[in-house]
């Protein structure tokens, strides 16, 4: 069950009214980047957790903090929008079309919602849950975690930089502090659960003699022979698991040369693609269609 507070969590202030930047801060909402998307991505991992109560329990008060970050955006957008300037309010008034074009601003923005929020990025492009993570494995989710809140800060801190109302930076800087605690806590859950050591690989219920460790360490250099592969902590020493030790390997192909049958004939493939198959399977294959 949810609740909600007609307030807002924290101050949403634009001094002037900007369009243009209502189209980015749709990015903030409806993006792969965007409050959309971890809010539901923290909701099914959440409802789908088995284990431990208290990561079921984090998970839904951090998913639930995110649909007030959503309100937040919603929020700045349909302020950046009803305040207009007054000459792109007189030129909408003439044609909205070209006040929207003119102005920056997403037409839609107008046309579709009468100046208010899409669950949209900041083309128009509708969020389609294609980027929400939620694999039932507590570190995988984790990682997958801090990786939404650091491509969020990224996005968070160019809108910032992008803007000079002192609202809406007030507003960013406060999103932004977010994802720095939210980054922190999913990488905190990974350390509990015995860090790096302790939840690589993933998953660790799996039992590595089963898988092929001559390659479990490897780092494969496809470059061509007489350029040295790239060095680093990624392919030298231990590693991070502390179950074996980095090693570099030439690209070299190990398998065979793929054959696959001749086509069907009921798969109606080019006649030509049927002459390389045994003698007469052409003709067969003409005989097949034409009865």
């Amino acid at each position: 069950m949810f609740y909600h507070d007609k307030n807002l969590q924290y101050t949403v202030r634009v001094d002037k009214p900007n369009p243009a930047f209502a189209r980015m801060l749709q990015q903030a909402i409806g993006g792969v980047e965007g409050e959309i998307r971890v809010m539901l991505q923290y909701m099914f991992q959440a409802w789908g957790s088995r284990g431990p109560t208290k990561y079921r329990d984090m998970l839904l008060e951090t998913g639930t903090e995110e649909i007030a970050h959503i309100e937040m955006l919603a929020t700045a957008v349909a302020l950046n929008l009803e305040g207009a300037p007054t000459d792109l309010q007189d030129e909408m008034s003439k044609n909205p079309m070209v006040g929207a074009v003119l102005g920056g601003m997403n037409p839609r923005h107008y046309l579709s919602t009468g100046l208010a929020a899409m669950p949209t990025n900041s083309e128009g492009v509708p969020f389609d849950c294609s980027h929400v993570y939620a694999s039932g494995n507590i570190a995988a989710d984790m990682y997958a975690n801090v990786a939404a809140e650091t491509t969020g800060r990224v996005l968070a801190t160019r809108l910032y930089n992008l803007t000079d109302d002192a609202g809406m930076k007030d507003m960013l800087s406060f999103l932004i502090a977010r994802d720095t605690m939210h980054q922190q806590q999913w990488l905190a859950v990974i350390e509990e659960l015995g860090g790096h050591e302790g939840v690589l690989p993933i998953p660790n219920s799996f039992p590595q003699a089963k898988e092929n460790t001559e390659f479990s360490y490897a780092f494969v250099s496809t470059g061509v022979d007489g350029i040295a592969p790239p060095q680093g902590r990624f392919n030298t020493g231990p590693s991070l698991d502390g179950k074996g030790e980095f090693n570099i390997r030439r690209a070299v192909p190990l398998g065979q040369e793929p054959k696959l049958a001749p086509p069907r004939p009921d798969g109606f493939a080019q006649v030509q693609q049927m002459q390389d198959g045994e003698p007469g399977l052409i003709q067969k294959a003409i005989n097949k269609l034409t009865e």
